[in-house]
């Protein structure tokens, strides 16, 4: 009987260590990291959406969400993981929002509300770190928006004038502070369903 497992083995970098892997272009470290949070991320997704949602939501569609959004933010760079820590609570995240975000969707389609609006009792206040929830929240609804869109809201995060963003953005004014105030909107809606 073969004792080594080629996935223990792996599993013993550091989420940091697979991180950067990644980011380098090394898939084996995506795989790695997909192997192990997957189980975890489909039991939160099951728990929080699975009864919420009924048989409208697949969880495992969900957990593949999850993993398109944080694999696309990471290979943009958007991600560090400091030694010693890991990714759980950055996924955690990243989950409760797909999660919010399909039950805000099946509401919007006058769907039975009352089989949405339970998703779950997972308490995000266990995020010490508010600041850091709120950078995740902002880069999830900035995600949401189309490319030409989130250089414009980044812009202004940066400290740009409306102006200058326009002018940066070849962009009328009137269309920056249009695109401005859809996202404050969006994420006024998430920062208060979080």
């Amino acid at each position: 009987m073969n004792t080594h497992n080629p996935a223990s083995a792996k599993k013993q970098a550091s989420d940091a260590t697979l991180l950067v892997r990644f980011q380098a272009g090394d898939e084996d470290a995506a795989t790695a990291l997909y192997t192990r949070y997957a189980k975890q991320l489909l039991s939160l997704a099951n728990r929080n959406a699975g009864e919420a949602l009924g048989p409208r939501v697949d969880p495992e569609d969900i957990v593949q969400s999850i993993f398109r959004t944080f694999f696309r933010r990471a290979a943009q760079g958007h991600y560090q993981v400091p030694d010693g820590e890991e990714l759980w609570k950055l996924l955690l995240i990243i989950a409760l929002n797909k999660v919010r975000t399909v039950a805000v969707h099946h509401r919007a389609q006058k769907r039975s509300a009352a089989k949405t609006q339970s998703i779950g009792s997972y308490d995000v206040g266990e995020f010490h770190d508010s600041y850091e929830l709120l950078r995740i929240t902002i880069d999830e609804v900035l995600d949401e928006l189309p490319v030409e869109h989130q250089q414009i809201v980044r812009d202004r995060i940066d400290g740009h004038e409306i102006v200058s963003i326009a002018e940066r953005n070849d962009a009328s004014r009137r269309s920056v502070e249009r695109i401005l105030q859809g996202f404050r909107q969006r994420l006024r809606k998430a920062v208060e369903s979080t």
